[in-house]
């Protein structure tokens, strides 16, 4: 194991270093983006509106279920959301031309805007986390990230 919480002198710096990292990031990114993606123009959403938005995505309708898989949520609580987003001008909802029974949900030329706009805000993070590394770094840094994301992942089953 590379850092332990042990006796390791550096390996407890880097370990404490990591922890107060994480813990920071945790605790701030969601506040930070909100303060970033939620502006003047976009005042009427939240920051989780604009998660949906971003599950929705622009290449084509999808139905509520797929939506709700990728956000890890109930349709039930996904119906809520776009119910306000279809209000408020962001979603289209829609029938399925094969299946009537089927809602399909897409995003107006509103949507699509806060869309962009929140995707810009992501690049704009992607690019200050990689600035200077180079490209064994950020493959180091993806390897890390995913072995994190992973443990997330094992985490919630």
């Amino acid at each position: 194991m590379l850092i332990s919480e042990g006796n390791g002198g550096d390996n407890v710096d880097v370990y404490n270093t990591f922890h107060e990292i994480l813990v920071n990031l945790f605790n701030d990114i969601m506040a930070i983006e909100e303060k970033a993606i939620i502006t003047e123009e976009f005042k009427d959403i939240s920051n989780n509106d604009m998660h949906v938005i971003e599950a929705i995505g622009l290449d084509c309708a999808r139905n509520m279920s797929a939506v709700a898989k990728d956000l890890s949520v109930t349709v039930g609580t996904l119906t809520i959301a776009i119910n306000n987003l279809v209000k408020k001008g962001y979603v289209e909802r829609m029938r399925s031309e094969k299946d009537r029974r089927v809602v399909l949900i897409s995003l107006s030329l509103k949507g699509e805007k806060a869309f962009r706009h929140h995707q810009d805000f992501h690049e704009k993070m992607i690019r200050a986390t990689v600035e200077g590394m180079t490209e064994e770094e950020a493959q180091i840094l993806v390897r890390a990230l995913t072995n994190l994301n992973n443990f997330f992942k094992e985490y919630q089953d």
